[in-house]
């Protein structure tokens, strides 16, 4: 194992996967409020919002909305999210950064659950808007492996497979004339455990050496930080995290548990080990309360509560 990197990049996830999840409509000012909040927190890559069918995710029906009400701040990427071709020319019609990238899901009955179609028609499907990307000149750069440590639906999924989703992520970058440069594994079923990061992250570098890994894991199991902690060890740099612990996916079969890793604690801990992150924890705490004020209801996140290390110290030296 290496050392771990002198600085990480933390993707907020909280107002897209985290509202996305919410059983109840949050207002359009409340989403802005939290997105502008964490901008000034100091993050610089924040997911917004999804241009899905309202019908399926009810919440992000005011997708459209929530973009153009946002005060964007320089240097800092407001995102949103796309599944598909229709989906994509909402994306590239709004004010918002498009996230170009190959979308490969794990396991065909996650596929079919989150995107109705099976593993190969959905790649199918997905050339189109590769083909469309291309021509808007909007960079795809990354694999993102759907549920890549382990499905609620399947069961374990062999190392062999997600070698095999990735290797179908290069080949479909290729095909529509792009290469890519990182693969983001992905585990909204909350299967991660420090043994299966370290697992599946060396088994991809003994492969395709030159990849760069980046990670979004979930709590679901209470894992999330531990097998976030893994992914440090090995040199990973890149990070989605959410707000207070928000988020879940709503077809991942994991209703009530917790959300994304927290981005306060993940951010706390990184700092504590001297690992800069770029971020104010103690705005980030703030925001983490604001987030809880928006849906209503105590979320997961520890530090907000606790408090950071330093303010401790403070307090027992006063």
């Amino acid at each position: 194992m290496s050392d771990l990197p002198k600085r990480v990049e933390i993707s907020e996830e909280g107002p897209r996967e985290g509202f996305q999840s919410e059983k109840k409509m949050i207002p359009v000012s409340d989403k802005v409020r939290l997105i502008e909040a964490l901008a000034d927190a100091g993050l610089r890559h924040i997911a917004c919002v999804s241009y899905v069918n309202p019908r399926r995710v009810p919440t992000m029906a005011d997708a459209a909305e929530v973009a153009a009400a946002i005060r964007q701040k320089p240097g800092v990427e407001y995102s949103a999210l796309w599944l598909n071709r229709q989906g994509l020319e909402r994306a590239l019609d709004g004010p918002l950064h498009v996230d170009g990238g190959v979308r490969v899901t794990a396991s065909d009955t996650f596929s079919r659950k989150n995107l109705g179609k099976p593993v190969a028609d959905a790649l199918v499907e997905q050339r189109g808007s590769l083909q469309l990307l291309k021509e808007r000149g909007v960079p795809v750069e990354w694999g993102i492996i759907l549920g890549a440590f382990g499905c609620n639906f399947e069961g374990e999924l062999p190392t062999g497979l997600i070698l095999q989703r990735v290797q179908s992520a290069l080949d479909e970058a290729e095909l529509a004339g792009f290469r890519l440069k990182g693969i983001k594994l992905t585990d909204a079923m909350g299967w991660a455990t420090p043994r299966s990061v370290e697992r599946l992250i060396d088994a991809i570098r003994s492969k395709w050496p030159e990849l760069e890994i980046g990670l979004h894991l979930h709590d679901t199991r209470g894992t999330g930080q531990a097998a976030a902690y893994a992914g440090l060890r090995l040199g990973v740099t890149k990070f989605d995290a959410s707000i207070a612990g928000l988020g879940g996916c709503p077809f991942a079969a994991t209703d009530g548990a917790a959300g994304n890793i927290c981005t306060e604690d993940f951010a706390f801990m990184c700092e504590e080990m001297g690992v800069d992150t770029g971020l104010d924890v103690d705005r980030l705490i703030e925001v983490a309360r604001l987030a809880e004020e928006v849906v209503g209801r105590p979320l997961p996140g520890h530090v907000m509560r606790g408090g950071t290390l330093a303010a401790a110290k403070q307090r027992a030296t006063a």
